[in-house]
């Protein structure tokens, strides 16, 4: 008898478990589970993670196409061949670190693909992978699906641009989304392209490692702010940050100009939010979820505040991991044919214990892919949880080329007055000469006119943009590539004028 006859035939008493004076149905019993959709709705049962994986899947994606999307549009004015800090050189002088040698010392201190390719055309090979990033990443972000082999390759490009991008891709989000992006390797089965592979069921060893991740960033957060600026201790942080953070948005101009004692109650939030939260991942299903719920929130308000580049939209990611298909059912259709519907019938199969036999050899390779990640994740943890414990914590630092397992933090230290760096040009022979009229360069996002308004650009990124707030904090001995940018301006370079705003001598001579 098929499996369908088998819920058909069983009969109604055997599957309906009635409570004294007709209470509701357990959500946990088949019951729960086969009601008649004529009748009433079908609830997903808790504990499987069909519906988390694809949500997983597309928000993972999403955040590859904007960073593909970033490099796109800016790799070649940064790193290509006539970049600011061109690619090429950075590869060359690798090479010759290790004696010019080609062979794997090379690669593992730079992994990326990049030495397998032709260096002759720089720019067309960082096209090429952004745009074999758009397009997969566009794929899985559509569809819901992916294999593992999709999601390696997605890995494996962006790796290759952050190994290759120097200071531009140094910030702590190129590491957190390589990070997220290798546990959403296991998520997937290995050939398969489903959304509800019924062969692969969700990892419970991947979901733990998304849980373990979103632990380490908000705990890192918290931990390297307390021992950091004593603003934080003090609960005067907020006062200043909305007005010095790299780059504000529209919001942070009325965010700043709360009262006091709002800024005091936004610093006590932060500080539960990032020290006390986390540990709700521990204490069970029910405190699991609100730890999700709160941490999503949070993350939507520092987007509302601010502009962090994806930061707070790739840490949602693994925030996603702490629900299950009973809590993420209402992001779903209730369609005949929909996901939801599907993931009820396969809970049905289960609780009647009716499962396909699953494939044998692709069962062995999935769990031993699965608990090899397992031992991976605590092997390398283990200098992040020293990391951690340490009164001398470092945030976002890698301790390994691939940047599998990493330190996280942000905002230890908060400026007090805002210092901004701008560029100016002027056409008079003499520049010295008190008659000498200096005009002003204007960046995309980064503050210069008083006048303008904030931008409100993120999850985008304008790398260029954020660079020039740390620049303010140095002089332009300590950031060469500054030096490179005025010299390209002095030229009216086309790839460097593409990165601002306004070039005030377009259609004239450039400047002296």
């Amino acid at each position: 008898m098929r499996p369908d006859s088998l819920v058909m035939a069983a009969p109604e008493g055997s599957l309906r478990k009635r409570k004294v004076g007709g209470a509701e149905h357990s959500p946990a019993s088949p019951s729960a589970l086969t009601r008649d959709p004529a009748d009433s709705p079908a609830w997903l049962h808790t504990g499987t993670f069909w519906l988390t994986r694809v949500v997983l899947l597309r928000a993972l994606a999403f955040i590859y196409f904007v960073a593909f999307l970033v490099a796109f549009n800016q790799n070649k004015a940064l790193i290509g061949d006539r970049g600011l800090l061109p690619c090429r050189l950075y590869l060359k002088n690798v090479q010759q670190y290790f004696h010019g040698s080609t062979g794997w010392s090379p690669w593992t201190y730079t992994p990326t693909i990049m030495w397998l390719l032709d260096w002759s055309d720089m720019n067309f090979n960082l096209d090429l992978l952004a745009l074999l990033g758009l397009g997969l990443s566009s794929f899985v972000l559509v569809t819901g699906c992916a294999n593992m082999i999709l999601m390696a390759a997605l890995w494996a490009l962006y790796m290759s641009l952050v190994n290759v991008g120097q200071i531009w891709y140094s910030f702590g989000w190129e590491s957190q989304l390589l990070e997220t992006g290798f546990l959403g390797i296991f998520l997937c089965p290995l050939w398969t392209l489903s959304r509800l592979p019924k062969h692969t069921p969700t990892s419970k060893i991947v979901l733990w490692g998304f849980r373990w991740l979103i632990f380490r960033i908000m705990l890192g957060a918290g931990l390297i702010k307390v021992r950091g600026d004593k603003c934080w201790l003090d609960l005067t942080c907020m006062d200043f940050h909305y007005e010095t953070q790299p780059v504000p948005n529209p919001m942070a101009y009325y965010l700043h100009r709360s009262p006091r004692w709002f800024h005091r109650f936004e610093t006590l939030s932060n500080h539960f939010l990032e020290l006390l939260v986390p540990f709700f991942l521990f204490l069970g299903r029910r405190m699991c979820v609100l730890h999700g719920v709160l941490q999503i929130l949070f993350q939507v308000v520092l987007i509302i505040s601010g502009n962090l580049s994806f930061l707070n939209w790739l840490t949602i990611v693994p925030s996603l991991a702490c629900f299950d298909d009973a809590t993420l059912g209402f992001l779903f259709p209730s369609g005949p044919r929909g996901l939801k519907k599907r993931v009820l019938e396969m809970q049905r199969e289960d609780a009647q214990r009716v499962q396909p036999k699953p494939r044998y050899l692709g069962c062995v390779v999935r769990q031993a892919a699965n608990i090899s990640l397992g031992i991976l994740v605590a092997w390398l943890s283990v200098p992040v949880v020293i990391n951690l414990l340490s009164s001398k914590q470092v945030m976002n630092t890698s301790f390994n080329p691939l940047r599998i397992v990493n330190t996280y933090g942000a905002f230890g230290s908060i400026t007090k007055e805002r210092t901004e760096v701008i560029l100016q040009g002027t056409a008079n022979p003499n520049a010295s000469a008190p008659d000498a009229v200096w005009e002003d360069y204007e960046f995309k996002c980064k503050p210069g006119d008083p006048w303008r308004r904030p931008c409100l650009i993120s999850p985008y990124h304008y790398r260029l943009d954020w660079l020039m707030w740390f620049a303010a904090f140095q002089t332009y001995e300590q950031n060469e590539w500054i030096i490179h940018l005025t010299g390209k301006l002095l030229a009216d370079d086309a790839e460097a004028l593409s990165l601002l705003a306004l070039n005030p001598f377009e259609g004239r001579a450039p400047p002296r």
